[in-house]
């Protein structure tokens, strides 16, 4: 996928919409449902026809969900959507600040007893239910599955995705589907378990080695599968959709259609195996009815997914050299725009100029899958929204004198890449170097990191804040992402993050991307991916096992808004071995002009 800069929902489609909903839910005697921004598979992007959330209300961000009673109407987001949020939905939706407000207690307080909230059985989990159910229950409030209630109402709902899945090379997977296979099953043995049902699209991708185009910026096959303890697999998939697989999956891999998905959980003999945090409450609710012992455990594709191998880890450096080539070529074309900016009046450069330059520059190196997410180009006091999107109606010059934020990413067959680099355009508003360097040093204090087997993402994310806390900032976001070979640019488990207790293993990918922003003026994010290794012994060290980062990015920082005299002669020494590197990785990939640019840009401080 490429982006486009349509506004796909505005704030006045809401109340009328809102109004359907309400007469639906008297329709059917319920008091509230629930709209959740996810679809049946759990992912970050969703196709047009599941965009429940912004049909109705307005609201875009990745995150979120709603709640709609007959007299209230709130709309749950995190603090990246603050902002963004205000220009989106109507007076009629009232935004509310989650997690901070929890859903069961607002449902709670709006409510009387005796009250019955809907939902649709495909887009929760069990874990999501009961959690609710048992907040909700002692207060006599009830919860009731029902037919979707959105969709009931939606009458120009988007169809499907009609493109093909298809195999992922093994050269750049570096295991067949037959062994990681055998490995699951071997799980499965070890366990007790007969078979797992799986319900995310990047395990079955991953377990599979196949990939799909059924939703934007990620290469994953909406699908379901069931695994038993021998290693026999059956896909589920709509008609069409495996018709260039047969070859690659084999007689050990059965395909059919997604319509007899549920009722092939009748047919299983326990115990089965199913995640409580990924799959569909219906899943559990078909099993149980069919009296069927049930194994609740995590999925078990997602930790071997997140342990990159040698060939995803090969793969994945070479990616990042490719696109930070391009990238580099994109910020020499940005330089040249911004002295033009300020040499010439009639000179204009908008946000959406910039994403699509970016795009073909991307597009110039003939390997681009598409991009891994919609690129965010804030320049000024858009830079300040987390997850920016550009619309032709939103758009705007960017103007000397300000900030650009572009964070970006591409999707190549050897790997998933994610960069931002924030821009000086002309001479940078005040405080804003400040606030760079201070980013700069907690980004730079998570590359050096050095830590103990057995750490999580949440002992680190201290390390990138702490610059900033030290000057009375912070940012409402997670420090770090994990990332796919392939696959989705924001992959779990792993994280750096405060909410983040899974154990940083060699072979995770993640993002290191601290940011600052100041609303109505300028945002600052700098984002590098790395990937956990294993470090070398030290000199006299005892022998405990630890961890290091390996930087996969390389592309200059931002001169112009590094103040030196703020840096300790540690960090001064890693921005000139880090730009020295760019140099030697990133200077052969180009050439005349460019390539002088990118040796000025990466000259020793």
């Amino acid at each position: 996928m490429y982006q486009n800069f349509a506004t796909t929902a505005r704030p006045e489609q809401g109340p009328p919409r809102l109004a359907k909903l309400r007469e639906r839910l008297e329709a059917v005697g319920l008091d509230g449902w629930i709209v959740p921004r996810g679809d049946t598979w759990r992912g970050e992007n969703v196709r047009a026809r599941d965009e429940r959330l912004a049909w109705l209300t307005g609201f875009t961000g990745s995150a979120g969900f709603a709640a709609i009673l007959q007299d209230r109407a709130g709309v749950f987001i995190d603090g990246r959507y603050k902002i963004q949020i205000k220009t989106q939905v109507a007076p009629d939706f009232t935004a509310v600040d989650w997690p901070a407000t929890k859903l069961a207690d607002w449902l709670i307080a709006a409510l009387p007893e005796g009250g019955t909230v809907g939902y649709d059985a495909w887009l929760h989990t069990p874990e999501e239910i009961r959690a609710l159910h048992d907040r909700l229950q002692p207060k006599g409030i009830g919860l009731k599955a029902h037919d979707n209630l959105v969709d009931a109402i939606w009458e120009d709902r988007p169809a499907p995705p009609p493109a093909p899945f298809f195999a992922w090379p093994e050269e750049f997977a570096g295991r067949s589907h037959a062994e990681k296979r055998a490995e699951i099953a071997a799980v499965l043995r070890e366990a007790g378990q007969k078979c797992v049902v799986l319900t995310l699209p990047d395990s079955i991708a991953w377990l599979l080695n196949i990939r799909g185009a059924d939703v934007p910026c990620t290469p994953v096959p909406l699908s379901f599968a069931i695994l038993d303890d021998t290693g026999r697999c059956e896909l589920f998939c709509p008609k069409g959709k495996a018709g260039e697989l047969r070859d690659h999956l084999g007689p050990d891999v059965d395909v059919l259609d997604i319509d007899a998905f549920l009722g092939a959980l009748g047919q299983l003999s326990g115990p089965v195996r199913l995640d409580p945090k990924s799959v569909p409450s219906i899943v559990e609710t078909t099993l149980k009815g069919w009296e069927t012992h049930i194994a609740e455990a995590e999925d078990p594709c997602i930790l071997p997914k997140a342990r990159k191998n040698e060939a995803e880890i090969a793969g994945a450096r070479e990616a990042h050299l490719r696109d930070g080539a391009a990238v580099c070529r994109f910020l020499h074309w940005l330089e040249e725009e911004a002295e033009s900016l300020a040499n010439d009046p009639g000179h204009r450069l908008t946000e959406i100029g910039v994403v699509t330059a970016l795009e073909g520059f991307r597009r110039d190196t003939n390997a681009l899958h598409g991009i891994s997410f919609e690129t965010i180009a804030g320049a000024g006091e858009h830079g300040a929204i987390t997850h920016y999107r550009v619309t032709e109606e939103t758009d705007r010059d960017v103007r000397t004198g300000e900030l650009l934020l572009v964070d970006s990413g591409g999707q190549y067959l050897d790997g998933t890449t994610d960069i931002t680099r924030t821009i000086a355009i002309g001479t940078p508003p005040e405080d804003a170097a400040e606030c760079y360097t201070r980013v700069l040093q907690g980004m730079i204090a998570l590359s050096r990191a050095r830590f103990p087997k057995g750490l999580a993402g949440r002992d680190l994310d201290a390390l990138a804040r702490f610059p900033l806390w030290t000057a009375g900032l912070d940012y409402d976001h997670g420090t770090g992402h994990g990332v796919g070979a392939f696959l989705s640019v924001h992959e779990g488990p792993q994280r750096i993050s405060r909410a983040s207790d899974t154990v940083l293993e060699p072979g995770m990918i993640l993002s290191n991307e601290p940011g600052y922003y100041r609303e109505g003026a300028f945002g600052i994010r700098i984002e590098n991916l790395i990937v956990t290794r294993t470090a070398a012994a030290l000199p006299g060290a005892d022998d405990r096992e630890m961890y290091e980062f390996e930087t996969l990015t390389y592309v200059p920082l931002e001169r112009r808004l590094i103040v030196a005299e703020m840096l300790s002669a540690v960090e001064r020494d890693w921005i000139d071995t880090y730009h020295a590197a760019t140099v030697a990785k990133i200077a052969p990939r180009l050439d005349g002009a460019a390539r002088e640019w990118l040796e000025a840009a990466c000259a020793p401080l």
